[in-house]
């Protein structure tokens, strides 16, 4: 029988090899409790929404990555197609755009802010 030491996901273990009848045969040797796979991280908490009144609509990010720059301002009035915003993604800058005619009630997103997808930038109504 040898005994090898081998090493498993940066665990090392202790193994004997025994030839039956032509083919290895393995045993292991070392008693070690496996280690606990390691726990989920908290998810991220969800940005805070702004309370509004009247008809308004939220915008939110389709793609992660950095508010690049903000070229809309709040109260100011946009065109269905009008660039709100530019972030960019994979060095690829992605413009958002108001889906509609109305107003801009609040901006969320600030330049430079890192962004997942889902999240908040901008309410118009």
């Amino acid at each position: 029988m040898k005994k090898y030491q081998v090493v498993v996901n940066g665990e090392t273990f202790e193994v004997e090899i025994e030839e039956v009848a032509g083919a290895p045969a393995v045993k292991a040797v070392s008693d070690e409790p496996k280690a606990d796979p390691p726990q989920p991280k908290a998810p991220k908490p969800a940005a805070r929404k702004p309370v509004l009144t009247g008809a308004a609509h939220e915008v939110t990010s389709p793609l992660p990555g950095v508010i690049l720059n903000i070229l809309a301002q709040e109260g100011q009035p946009v065109h269905s197609g009008d660039v709100v915003l530019v972030i960019e993604a994979m060095k690829m800058e992605n413009e958002i755009v108001a889906p509609g005619n109305g107003t801009i009630q609040s901006l969320v997103a600030k330049k430079g802010d890192s962004i997942q997808a889902g999240d908040l930038l901008f309410v118009w109504g």
